[in-house]
């Protein structure tokens, strides 16, 4: 099959070339914009109760004004603040109101802090229906521009910070995290491929061919989302970036790796890249179907945010393959050798490499090499044990000195953390009866005493007074352990609990919000791993036809897995002193190096199972193994992780942990899964690791072991 495509893609290449421009230049024109949201509550199931406590509000309070914004207002001299500070404080405020800044229904002083250091406006806001709205921001934009010469003439300092603010300066801090990703994704790819191959045309050719195709992958995942009603997540254009350039790479790297290898041993150029796509591409195509199904197993996913991406990182890499298998070698084969140029080390292979004295020595001591590499890994995995996960996406990701988060540190200087987004308590009845006052009044009282919340506002009744509003000030920041902790094991319960007969009592609000994903999460570890590692697997035994590879292959992917969330634990918790990691973080690098690192796993065992076909012992073909496949795997895996590295320029701890984790593990899947552990393994289990297809027989039907008076010594055969 493979090979009649490399005849086919080789004899038309200026045909198959003008096909993807024009389906590029189709698609890209026709395609809607893709959009993305930041809204944690959107990704959740309607059956939550934050989400529930929303449809309250929308219901019973639609014109309840949210806290969009919260200037934070103390002397520039550090002291206490006057009666005349606080007069000016209302002025400013009367004044902004008067300014009409769109979406700015108004701007309330607030009481001064019990310490007298600091005082705040409420800016309130409508609630934000479309994520995609921008109006708060700008309102917010408008409001520091005109907040700075209202300032003047007196003793007052002042920030904004709140929802609305956050989500102005993650903007901003996200623009710059794209140009940084994207640029820096390139120019590692381009120096990396300088330093390997020392040809500039091959250095350009992925950034040319992934261009053309990064606008079209981008289109086509903006179609399904229209089509499906799919929201993708606010980090999803960084990641598609380091996807398409790293995996497509990749790709490439296989096949001119395999090219080259083709060039030395005699071949012409065009029979070298019919001979490449013949043993490459069921490689690339089983490893990209890995990757594929480890993504669509995100479909389960309870929250929307993974629901969207895994489609949308599947559609990327289903692109890509395609390309790499018809585009890529069209191009090629229309430069022959002097893709190369200038460069004449393809004409020969180099002897004495690292890859082949490391070849080497696993042909001799295949036990040792298995074992080191499964303690290091295991060791690793230990730090996973530590692992919290963190729901501020916000706080977190923000650079500190952004104003939003400078003005969050001077507000719980005077109020409790929770000020800047209190958590919603809706006490409803049941029986269309209204509410009573002195029960509604005893609620508050309940709440206010449950260990943790701050403040309980005076309730506010609906219009037919049979639902009542309560605002909860938490101790803690909304997103915090203890705040999440504070809503989960006593908030909601003594709610439900308290809630007077005849009424029922619902928590709603953002930490409302966090607690429910982090249910919704735990859901999914339980649903998305398990489906993506059989599907993977599934792969694996049709891919190798046997039954007992899959299994160690697995293995070697689960101590990756947990050695980059141990390792990653260790470097963002303990000496980064974070407060966790981002709570997506364990379901998107479990993704990543499964299903990235059985690509190279895929490689190096379809290179084992060729080279026992050709009749090499189990040791003498791991060996062999690692010195072909070895310049491929490290170099695509250096690459690769080079490019998800870049993710760490955003800024953000969010992407920084994302880049770090991703680059780490893709590391541990080349150089220690798929260059020491599995050729290793393999090298010990033997012909068992084939059962029951054989694999690794000789297409004559010669078994793969060499016959029994032969042995192999550093992948030199001698006679006994």
């Amino acid at each position: 099959m493979f090979s009649g495509l490399g005849r086919f893609v080789v004899r038309r290449p200026w045909w198959i070339i003008l096909a993807w421009v024009i389906a590029a230049g189709a698609v890209i024109s026709l395609a809607p914009k893709l959009t993305s949201s930041s809204d944690e509550a959107s990704f959740l199931p309607d059956h939550y109760e934050s989400i529930r406590a929303a449809d309250v509000q929308e219901k019973d309070f639609p014109k309840q004004q949210n806290v969009g914004a919260i200037i934070v207002f103390q002397r520039s001299d550090g002291g206490k603040l006057t009666a005349a500070d606080s007069a000016d404080v209302a002025r400013v405020s009367k004044d902004l109101q008067n300014r009409k800044i769109p979406e700015v229904q108004a701007v309330v002083p607030g009481e001064v802090s019990p310490n007298k250091q600091v005082q705040t406006s409420v800016v309130a806001m409508p609630k934000l229906t479309d994520p995609e709205d921008t109006a708060q921001q700008d309102a917010v934009k408008e409001l520091r521009d005109d907040l700075k010469p209202e300032l003047k003439g007196t003793d007052l300092s002042a920030g904004i910070t709140g929802s609305a603010a956050q989500a102005l300066d993650e903007s901003d801090a996200s623009k710059k995290a794209g140009l940084l990703v994207g640029v820096g994704t390139i120019v590692i790819i381009v120096v990396l491929l300088l330093v390997i191959f020392r040809s500039p045309i091959i250095a350009l050719l992925p950034v040319v061919l992934i261009g053309l195709i990064s606008p079209m992958a981008t289109g086509l995942i903006a179609s399904a989302n229209k089509a499906f009603d799919m929201k993708a997540d606010s980090s999803i254009q960084e990641l598609l970036t380091v996807v398409l350039f790293g995996v497509g790479t990749d790709y490439i790297l296989f096949l001119l790796f395999r090219y080259r290898e083709a060039l030395r041993a005699g071949e012409d150029p065009k029979g070298g890249m019919v001979h490449a796509v013949e043993r490459v591409g069921e490689a690339i195509t089983s490893a990209a179907g890995a990757v594929i199904v480890a993504f669509a197993a995100l479909t389960l996913s309870s929250l929307g945010m993974l629901r969207s991406m895994g489609p949308a990182l599947a559609i990327a890499v289903f692109v890509t393959l395609l390309a790499g298998l018809t585009l890529v070698p069209a191009v090629v084969s229309l430069l022959g050798t002097k893709v190369f140029w200038p460069s004449k080390s393809w004409q020969r292979e180099p002897h004495g490499t690292g890859f082949a004295k490391l070849g080497t020595s696993i042909a001799r001591k295949p036990a040792v090499w298995a074992l080191v590499s499964a303690l290091f890994m295991g060791a690793l995995a230990l730090g996973a044990l530590g692992y919290k996960a963190n729901f501020d996406l916000a706080g977190s990701s923000l650079p500190k000195d952004k104003e939003s988060m400078v003005a969050l540190d001077d507000l719980q200087k005077g109020f409790p953390a929770g000020s800047t987004d209190p958590t919603s308590v809706y006490l409803t009845s049941t029986n269309g009866k209204p509410v009573a006052e002195p029960r509604a009044a005893a609620f508050r009282k309940q709440l206010a005493g449950v260990r943790g919340v701050g403040e309980v506002a005076a309730p506010r009744l609906n219009p037919d007074r049979t639902t009542a509003s309560y605002s909860v000030i938490l101790s803690d920041p909304p997103a915090s352990d203890k705040a999440l902790e504070t809503l989960k094991e006593r908030l909601r319960p003594a709610a439900h609990e308290d809630a007077p007969s005849g009424t029922e009592a619902l928590v709603g609000g953002t930490t409302a919000v966090y607690v429910d994903i982090n249910k919704a999460v735990d859901r999914d570890y339980s649903v998305v791993f398990p489906v993506a590692a059989l599907a993977i697997m599934v792969i694996l035994g049709l891919l190798l036809r046997s039954l007992v590879a899959p299994w160690y292959l697995m293995l070697s992917v689960a101590l990756g897995f947990g050695a980059t969330l141990g390792a990653t634990s260790l470097i963002f918790q303990q000496i980064g002193s974070q407060p966790g990691l981002m709570f997506m973080l364990p379901v998107i690098m479990y993704l990543f190096v499964v299903a990235l690192g059985t690509d190279y796993n895929i490689l190096m065992v379809s290179r084992l199972r060729e080279e026992a076909r050709e009749g090499r012992s189990p040791h003498d073909a791991a060996g062999t193994a690692v010195r072909h496949s070895g310049p491929t795997i490290g170099s695509a895996g250096v690459i690769l992780a080079g490019t998800f590295a870049t993710l760490m320029l955003a800024g953000n701890s969010t992407l920084s942990q994302m880049g770090f984790s991703l680059s780490f593990g893709i590391l541990i899947a080349a150089f220690v899964m798929a260059l020491i552990f599995t050729p290793a393994l393999t090298a010990l289990i033997g012909h068992a690791a084939w059962w029951p297809g054989h694999g690794d027989e000789k297409r004559n039907g010669r078994g793969g072991a060499r016959p029994a008076d032969e042995e192999t010594v550093g992948g030199a055969t001698r006679s006994r």
